[in-house]
Formats: C-alpha cells, sequence, structure tokens
C-alpha cells in the first residue's frame, strides 16, 4: 500500500468572485499567496515525495509549501468546464433553471457543455495513481477541488450527489494505493493550518 496526500491549491482571484475555473490556467492572488504561506505541511507528511499539476494555481500552492519548484504531471489538471469557465454557478442555475438541476444530478457524469465529467477526470488519474503504487513512494500531490473529489468519489464510492462529508479546501487528504493504483481513504481535512 502507498500513501498519497491531495493538497487542493490556495485561492485565485477567479475563486473569489465565484468563477469557475476548470482549466482556465489562472494564478495564485496576493491573498492566496499570503493564505498558503501560513500553511504547515503536516508533520504525518514529512519524506514525502511531491507532484503538482502543472496549473499556475497549483504548482506556484507547491512550491510555496515546498520551498523550492516540484515535478508535475499534466494528468493532475483541473477538470475542464468548457463552456461555462468564467462563470457562476448560481447564474447557470438562474439562466438554465431545471436543465441545471437535471444535469447536476448526474453526479459523477455531469458534464458542462465542452467540458469533462469527474468519471472522465477518474479515468485521466487512474494511471497515474497505478504508476504511484508501482512507485511506492508516499507522495503529496496538489492539485485541484474538482480532482480531489473525483478521487474521493472513487475511493469511497460516492455519487457525488448524495450528501457526505467532503474534502475541505485548506487540508490534506490521505488515500491508500492498492497494488493496482486503487485509492481507499485513510484521512479526510488534515488541517494545513497550525491550531
Amino acid at each position: 500500500m502507498t500513501l498519497v496526500a491531495f493538497i487542493r491549491h490556495g485561492d485565485t482571484d477567479w475563486n473569489r468572485r465565484g468563477l469557475v475555473q476548470g482549466s482556465s490556467d489562472i494564478g495564485l492572488d496576493e491573498v492566496g499567496r499570503a493564505t498558503v504561506g501560513g500553511w504547515t505541511t503536516p508533520i504525518e507528511l514529512a519524506g514525502f515525495d511531491w507532484l503538482a499539476s502543472p496549473m499556475k494555481r497549483a504548482h506556484e500552492t507547491a512550491r510555496i509549501l515546498r520551498g523550492v519548484d516540484c515535478p508535475t504531471d499534466r494528468r493532475l489538471v483541473e477538470m475542464a468546464w468548457g463552456d461555462w469557465e468564467g462563470r457562476t454557478i448560481p447564474d447557470l442555475r438562474a439562466e438554465l433553471g431545471d436543465l441545471m438541476k437535471a444535469w447536476e444530478a448526474k453526479g459523477l457524469d455531469f458534464q458542462a457543455p465542452n467540458g469533462e465529467s469527474p468519471r472522465m477526470v477518474q479515468d485521466r488519474v487512474k494511471p497515474l495513481l497505478s504508476e504511484l503504487a508501482l512507485i511506492g513512494k508516499p507522495t503529496i500531490i496538489v492539485a485541484h477541488r474538482g480532482l480531489i473529489r473525483a478521487i474521493y468519489a472513487l475511493a469511497t464510492g460516492w455519487d457525488m450527489v448524495s450528501k457526505t462529508d467532503r474534502p475541505r479546501d485548506d487540508c490534506a487528504h490521505l488515500f491508500w494505493l492498492d497494488a493496482n493504483g486503487h485509492p481507499s481513504l485513510h484521512m479526510l481535512n488534515l488541517p494545513l493550518t497550525p491550531l
């Protein structure tokens, strides 16, 4: 079994404005950098290797936390929201009404026009998880909310519709990878801010 820890990037201006980022490559803003600068990598993760999404907001978060650049992997990019990037969810719900409700009810198969579904994200990242399991080194992965939620769903069987505890943004989320790279939840919401 190989332990991996997922951490979501710090906030961007788009996060603060409630805009869907998806595959738009938005960097951290000053507040986001300051917030990440106040995070501490938990002692439970000491000695882990590091890997990050190549998107600016994740790669910069990893560099701030680690103190130096770390390797990136394209399979860790955020779920693409296609035509809806740059929009807000409340605006989309107001504009699309019952159609948006029907789309959201698809859970793992929810897919914005010209975007990806969480199931597609799972399929994209499964080969990487298999590779990490084969290497066998514990690894911190700095990525994105949508990707982390897709991994959480894969590990727990969550349908992404029902109410459940969810991975928080300012925490690390630990998963065991079996020999084939399939994740199982070890620990959810390990704080990054000192108590």
